[in-house]
Order: structure tokens, then C-alpha cells, then sequence
């Protein structure tokens, strides 16, 4: 592989950093940390200033999502998509489209005068889709892609963040035509189904977005917190496990194997094996499909994850898949070594192949929010300094992150 010479310097103090990690960094940091900070080496001249200089900030905030679990229900889903749930790859029942996702599987229903409920119902006729709701003996209808996904984003996906999606009767009633008071509606509600089983790929493009915004607004700030976020929920759609129900083999008996895959095997191994100068960063076209490719990648790869830990887990009797070590003064229980190198080997390069991917789709996300922002330009020199706001946000984080309890989906169990 040919690099410039350009980013000579760059790779000598890439080298520097990467062998001046702590040994004692956090249980299950150790991934996401390395990844946001070798990313770094694969921008561009005009990039690459402003991000060295900012690297610390880029690497421990690497982080910041898993920590963001304990303060709000809404992140976890953030960082995975159990996308077998819906069907088989590769997996054409899903939209991509956020909108229309969360149209297909949310659940909208009135509760009439009588008390009864009704729910509104996707048709298909001549070809035509049309969104349905049964009203006193006659059929109301309103076209699916037009008329209801402009109802859906300005009453319902309004909501998102909202304990409970309230529906107003007018204004479902007006979907369909008719005029106030006029809809048999004593109340109106809408359920999310989709949202619990992940939405990593469509959380991706909307961070995309706001990077892209942050470079516009030149917001020096916002675009380092949204860089070491972004780079985050990319290692998460590089891991296998956070693309399935499946995600810690509690239904093939394997419990245990997603911190097994995605933090003892990069521990133990990457220093010794891993490469990650990957090349540099490219301009991505189109962020919706790049982001999707990311998750079905990760999913192609779930049947050699479980299978070969599973035969494995039949030749090595239990005394040596697990040992007890020491870590940051605690006894804890792991996979043994020996375990961990028969694993990694039979998975033959995965792991350090998948976080390859993930270092070069993290530089290729900044620098392409860079280029459609119209490539502002970055200071080069001088790190960043936090505003007060900001450094109480981060203690408040991580005040929440170590006394509190995890919200949905909890990490050691994902």
C-alpha cells in the first residue's frame, strides 16, 4: 500500500500513540478508544492539524455514548439493529428509510365512542398503498407515500422523544378528509414496535447530518464531540453481534461471547497482531447506503462469530475457556488465553479486518462532513478548550455512568 509522504509525520506519531496506551484503560473501552484514534491518521493535510491536536479529546470520547446508556433510555437502541428479527438477508422487509421504518411498524389506533379500538391498516390496491381506517360501517383512505407520511412526520414521528405518542382526532381525522369533530374518535394513540430491536444505521446518517452542520457552523466544539461520537456507533455497525437477536448467544447457549468477540480478543491481540494504518480517507456518496453496507457486512460475518466459538467451547473443557484475573483491583472471571488464541485464530483475521473497516469508515465520515460543508478551515494549531457547560455535561456523564443503572439494553449484555 502506498501512502503520501504527506503523512509521513502523521504515521510516526501515530506510532508513538499507538504503543503508549495504558494497559489498565477501562473494560470494554479499549476498541472503541483505539479505533476514534488511529481514524485520525487517515484525514487529509487540511484535516489532520486540527484533529491531532485534539487527539485525547477524539480518543476519550470515544466513549461518551456507552456512558450516555445510564442517563437516557433512548441510547441504547442507538447502538445496534437486531435486524434478523424482520425477516432474512438481506433483509428486504426493512426500509432504510427511517421515516418510512417507523410508518411501517408503528401502530396507530383510535379508540371510538363505543370504546372500541381501531387501528389503522396498510393496503395495497392496483398497486397503489394506501393507509386505512374503518369509521362507522365506511373505509376512509389516504395514500400511504404522500398524504400519511406528511401526517406521520408532523404528528406522530413530532414525538419521538416522548414517553407516550398522543394522537390528535382532527388532525387523523383530516388525513382522510373530514372536517373537525367529524371522525367516530374519542382518543387516538400510536405506538412504536420498531425502535426496541436497534436503529444504528439510521442513527448513523442523522449523526451524519450534524457533523456536516457542525463543519457549516464551524462550531469547533460540537464538531469534536460529534466526531468521537460518530466513531463510536461506526465500531458498533462493524461488530457482528450488534447486528442480531442473538447478541450475546443467549439463544445458542453462548452467553458471554459479545464481550468475548468485540473487547478480550481487540485487548489482548491488537497491540501484539493488529495493522492500523488502513490508507486514507475517502468521500463517501451516498452515507444512507454506506452506513447500511456497514450492518450487513457485520451481519454476513454472525454464523462464522457463533459457530466457530461454539465448536470450540465442545474441545476446550470449561476449566480452560475460563480463568480469574486481576483488573483495576478487582478479581474477575474471562476467557483464558489460550481460549482467546485458539478463537482468534480459527476466525482467521476478522476481528482486526473489521476494525480496520471501522478506523478508515470513521475518517471517510469526518472527511466527507468536511467536504459537503464546503471544507471550512480548521485551526490547525491549539487544542480545543471546553467551555464550562460543556466539562459539567461530561462530569454529570460520567457521575451518572459510574453510580447509576444502565437504560434498555445494558452493555455487558448486548
Amino acid at each position: 500500500m502506498m501512502f503520501d509522504l504527506r503523512f509521513a509525520p502523521a504515521i510516526i506519531f501515530a506510532v508513538l500513540l499507538l504503543f503508549s496506551s495504558t494497559a489498565a484503560e477501562r473494560w470494554g473501552f479499549f476498541g472503541h478508544r483505539r479505533i476514534n484514534r488511529m481514524a485520525v491518521f487517515t484525514l487529509p493535510p487540511e484535516m489532520i492539524g486540527f484533529y491531532k491536536k485534539n487527539i485525547e479529546y477524539i480518543t476519550e470520547h470515544a466513549v461518551d455514548p456507552d456512558k450516555r446508556r445510564y442517563a437516557t433510555k433512548h441510547e441504547a437502541v442507538r447502538h445496534y439493529i437486531d435486524i434478523d428479527h424482520w425477516g432474512e438477508y438481506p433483509f428486504p422487509e426493512v426500509p432504510r428509510d427511517w421515516t418510512e421504518a417507523l410508518m411501517k411498524f408503528t401502530e396507530v389506533g383510535v379508540l371510538t365512542a363505543a370504546g372500541d379500538t381501531l387501528l389503522l391498516q396498510r393496503d395495497t390496491v392496483r398497486g397503489q398503498v394506501f393507509i386505512s381506517l374503518e369509521d362507522r360501517g365506511a373505509k376512509l383512505s389516504a395514500p400511504y407515500a404522500t398524504a400519511y407520511r406528511s401526517f406521520f412526520e408532523q404528528y406522530v414521528k413530532s414525538q419521538y422523544y416522548e414517553d407516550s405518542w398522543v394522537v390528535e382526532c382532527d388532525a387523523l381525522g383530516a388525513l382522510f378528509g373530514l372536517g373537525a369533530g367529524s371522525l367516530d374518535c374519542r382518543s387516538a394513540y400510536a405506538v412504536d414496535h420498531f425502535s426496541e430491536y436497534g436503529i444504528v444505521p439510521y442513527h448513523l446518517l442523522q449523526m451524519q447530518q450534524r457533523l456536516t452542520e457542525a463543519f457549516r457552523q464551524k462550531d469547533q466544539g460540537r464538531i469534536l464531540r460529534l466526531s468521537a461520537e460518530m466513531g463510536h456507533y461506526i465500531g458498533d455497525a462493524h461488530v457482528p453481534l450488534h447486528t442480531t437477536e442473538n447478541y450475546n448467544g443467549q439463544l445458542t447457549n453462548q452467553v458471554g461471547i459479545h464481550a468475548f468477540w468485540e473487547s478480550r480478543l481487540p485487548e489482548l491481540f491488537a497491540d501484539e497482531q493488529y495493522d492500523f494504518f488502513v490508507g486514507r480517507a475517502e468521500y463517501i456518496a451516498s452515507p444512507k447506503e454506506y452506513f447500511w453496507e456497514a450492518v450487513l457486512a457485520s451481519h454476513r460475518l454472525l454464523d462464522s462469530v457463533l459457530l466457530v466459538e461454539k465448536e470450540l467451547s465442545e474441545i476446550f473443557p470449561e476449566d480452560r475457556q475460563y480463568c480469574y484475573e486481576e483488573r483495576l483491583g478487582r478479581t474477575i472471571r474471562t476467557y483464558c488465553r489460550e481460549y482467546a488464541e485458539a478463537y482468534h485464530r480459527r476466525l482467521a483475521g476478522m476481528v482486526e479486518r473489521r476494525m480496520q473497516a471501522s478506523v478508515h469508515a470513521i475518517g471517510s465520515s469526518w472527511y466527507t462532513a468536511w467536504v459537503d460543508a464546503g471544507q471550512p478551515l480548521l485551526p490547525a494549531s491549539g487544542e480545543y478548550a471546553p467551555t464550562v457547560a460543556e466539562r459539567e455535561e461530561w462530569q454529570e456523564l460520567q457521575r451518572q455512568a459510574q453510580g447509576g443503572e444502565a437504560k434498555g439494553r445494558t452493555h455487558e449484555n448486548e
